[in-house]
Parts: C-alpha cells; structure tokens; sequence
C-alpha cells in the first residue's frame, strides 16, 4: 500500500511542476516579492512591516491559485485523458488513489513554498541586512499558509471527485473566501432572525476557518505565535483535511466511471 500511494503521490508531483501554469505562478510571486522591496524601500520607517506583510501575502495568494487550479484537475484529467482506468485496472483502490494525488500535490505546494520563502527571505535581509529572533514568527506563518494549502487542496479534491472543473473551482474558491471572513460571517449571523440567522452561523462552522490561520499582520509588526495556536491550528487543519479527503473518498468509490 505504502509502495503505491508513493508512486501515485510522485506522479502527481513530476506531472504538477512540468505544468507551465505552476511556473508562471511561481514566477509572478517572485514579481510580487520584489514589489514588496520597493516598496519597502519607498516606506521609510516601515520598510519591514511592508515587505512582510506584501511578500507573504504574495506567497498565500499565489499557493492557492495553484492549489485550486491544479487540484480541480487532479481527477477529471485522469478521466479525460482515460488513464485512470489503467491505474485503477491495477491492484490499485480508489481511495489509494485519492490519498495519493492528495499527497503528491500537497508535496508540491510545499517545495513550492520553500522556494518562494527562499526569495522572500532574501528580499528581507537585503532590505533589513540582518535578521533577528522576531523573524522566527515569520516561519510560523510561512507554516500556517502551508495548512491553508492542505485544506484548499482537500477541498479541490472533494469537489472535483463529483463535478465539473469550472464548478470545483467555484466551489473552492467559495469556500476560501467565505473561510476568510467566517468570523464577520458570524457577526452578521448575530444581527438577523429566524432561519437566516442559523444558516449563517452553521455554514460558519462548515467553511474552514482561514482567518484563524492568518497571522500575516502580527509577525509583520514582530509579535510572536503563542505555542497553543500553533497546535490547535496544526490540528484544526489536519483534521478539517483529514475529513474533506475522507468525503472525497467516498463520493469516488461510488461513482461510476463508465
């Protein structure tokens, strides 16, 4: 089992980094992180706070994009292209299947991100010529946006295993920006009636919860990550994955692929 989830996941890995989209992404998030040096270089006092907050939000942004994009295809490209039917006609199970292209596009993302933080920490030393002990909150925020990743890529692959690919990106990308303001969501919930008012806040609860996962403006301004964040936000996100794989794995053992 653990043999062929390893050759799922590296396929799904070496298929992801030779699409051009990936490149291009990366590309403009480099772009973005020196965007972020002039910038920083424009704001005089502040040359820290807004590469910071610029370079890691252009790292978020860009590692959702392709999250979403690549994950939308995981499976309908499998379909299409009719190779999933070979892979399944080995002892290979659905669900094997799924965990791998998880797991293959979730190892993506992260050498992605090591490559974007690499330039983005570059761009930090050559703006501020040293680093100090509050810099080490930036890697606790680099990790948050990994967890985000892990979810949106759940969430691409939940979708994508009962619909279309333009609507699983709608879908996800729903989900990514209701999540991000799941708390407004549930001040609004306080302020109507009726029915509304308990949709609002049961569909609050069912979105993931990425404003907890932004800590982008506090390490920006040095403050650090207090150690019971980290982990209720660990396995906030491994469990909310956790459960999305688990509904795609079941929707994908029964359909039917004829």
């Amino acid at each position: 089992m653990t043999s062929r989830l390893g050759w799922i996941a590296f396929n799904t890995f070496r298929e992801a980094v030779r699409d051009r989209v990936l490149y291009n992404l990366i590309f403009f998030a480099l772009i973005m992180v020196g965007a972020a040096v002039l910038f920083g270089q424009i704001s005089i006092g502040i040359e820290r706070i807004v590469l910071v907050n610029l370079g890691l939000t252009a790292v978020s942004i860009f590692g959702i994009i392709i999250a979403i994009f690549i994950g939308i295809g995981l499976v309908s490209k499998e379909i299409e292209k009719r190779t999933l039917y070979t892979v399944l006609s080995r002892p290979v199970r659905r669900w094997e299947f799924i965990v791998g292209k998880f797991l293959g596009l979730a190892g993506t993302l992260v050498v992605n991100t090591l490559f974007m933080a690499l330039g983005f920490f570059a761009a930090l030393l050559y703006v501020v010529h040293r680093f100090t002990s509050a810099d080490a909150s930036l890697l606790v925020a680099l990790y948050f946006i990994v967890l985000e990743f892990f979810i949106i890529t759940s969430l691409a692959l939940l979708f994508s295993s009962f619909s279309s690919p333009i609507l699983s990106a709608v879908l996800t990308f729903a989900f990514f920006v209701i999540g991000t303001f799941a708390g407004e969501l549930r001040t609004f919930a306080t302020l109507v009636p009726g029915i509304t008012r308990w949709v609002s806040i049961g569909f609050s609860y069912l979105v993931p919860n990425f404003a907890a996962l932004n800590v982008i403006t506090p390490v920006a301004h040095g403050e650090a990550v207090a150690g019971r964040l980290i982990m209720l936000n660990t396995v906030y996100a491994l469990l909310y994955a956790g459960t999305a794989i688990c509904g795609a794995i079941l929707i994908f053992e029964r359909r039917n692929l004829k």
